[in-house]
């Protein structure tokens, strides 16, 4: 079903609410880029899992040679050496080169310089299709967001005790659901015994119906841009720049920021239920919060496409929409984390220092 729920929520408060709160500026404090580019000199590092469990590994540095370890978890320094290549290069583990594991790391460790540690991006659960991690992107000043920290999914409710076991080695910790009450009674989460459970509703109403700016005007707006930009879907061109206006879902998305970065014992999923709206928008807030580029914030956003199987699954418009919300409501991305979510600046340099490498 591709109507998104959010949307049925806020069409429904629309017809009740007006407007409430004034935003601020906020300004997020620089990263120190040239420290960055040197401790980690790659400009570009991808790993890609084929069908039949082979690896292809590529990468771009200033390094002269960059040897290859394959390692079963994001922290570890020995596993199996697979070789060295030119510092920008590329090497392809052939099926049946490495045994079972619940998912292959591969660091790479150039000849000056810190190691980057890369992998595929999807951990391969057949009953979570989405599930992916957010890890291994480039930031604007040269870091990377680390892999094996945090992961984006669909409904997690029909997970196979194998897959849970895979879970497991990944050291899963914390589940953060953004589904509203009746999503979570019809699939409740099937997990791990261990892991704790969060609920970050996004159209909850506990918090009141309450907008930042005109509910109605955001909703006739969204519908003008929606059939402007020809989208397949006008729930969703509805939906999206409701997530930022509806006070409700700052609540859910500062709950899941904080959550990830006070999470220390483990790696945290979040999810919505196709993970590609609650989740993707979720998913955006993180990224851009660690300065990833919006191209490959958007990007990112795209790949659902792929991993659910349905090419018409997002459209790119709908993730602009509630960036320019943003920009409409706030004037910048900085003040809506400040004023929307309301996040400190403590708890933005917490998730930083924990995603992001020195």
């Amino acid at each position: 079903m591709r109507t998104h729920r959010i949307a049925g929520a806020a069409l429904a408060a629309a017809l009740l609410a007006g407007t409430a709160l004034t935003p601020s500026a906020f300004a997020a404090p620089p990263a120190a880029a040239a420290t960055a580019q040197a401790a980690v000199p790659f400009t570009s590092a991808t790993a890609v899992r084929a069908a039949d469990g082979g690896h292809t590994l590529s990468w771009a540095s200033p390094a002269a040679s960059v040897t290859v370890t394959a390692v079963t978890a994001p922290d570890a320094t020995t596993g199996v050496a697979l070789g060295t290549a030119p510092g920008t290069g590329s090497l392809t583990v052939p099926a049946g080169t490495l045994p079972e594991a619940g998912r292959w790391y591969f660091r790479l460790v150039p000849d000056g310089g810190t190691p980057l540690v890369v992998a595929d991006r999807s951990l391969g659960l057949e009953s979570a299709r989405n599930f992916r991690d957010i890890g291994g992107y480039r930031t604007t000043d040269g870091r990377w967001v680390r892999p094996g920290l945090v992961y984006r999914s669909n409904k997690l409710n029909k997970l196979t005790d194998g897959e849970q076991q895979r879970l497991v080695s990944q050291r899963l910790t914390l589940d953060i659901d953004l589904r509203n009450i009746q999503e979570r009674l019809d699939a409740p989460d099937r997990l791990p015994a261990g892991v704790t459970y969060q609920v970050a509703d996004v159209v909850s109403l506990s918090h009141g119906i309450r907008f930042h700016d005109s509910a109605l005007m955001t909703l006739a707006e969204a519908l003008a841009a929606g059939l402007f930009s020809g989208s397949s879907d006008l729930g969703q061109s509805i939906g999206y720049p409701f997530m930022v206006n509806f006070v409700g879902a700052d609540y859910a998305f500062r709950d899941l920021v904080t959550a990830v970065a006070n999470n220390s014992s483990g790696s945290t999923v979040f999810h919505c239920s196709a993970g590609k709206d609650r989740t993707g928008w979720g998913t955006a807030v993180l990224l851009t919060l660690l300065g990833v580029p919006r191209a490959t914030v958007e990007a990112d956003f795209l790949a659902s496409n792929q991993y659910t199987g349905d090419p018409k699954a997002v459209e790119l418009s709908w993730l602009r929409a509630a960036f320019d919300e943003v920009d409409h409501i706030y004037g910048d991305f900085d003040t809506y984390v400040r004023d929307g979510l309301k996040l400190d600046a403590a708890t933005v340099q917490k998730l930083r220092d924990k995603m992001l490498t020195a």
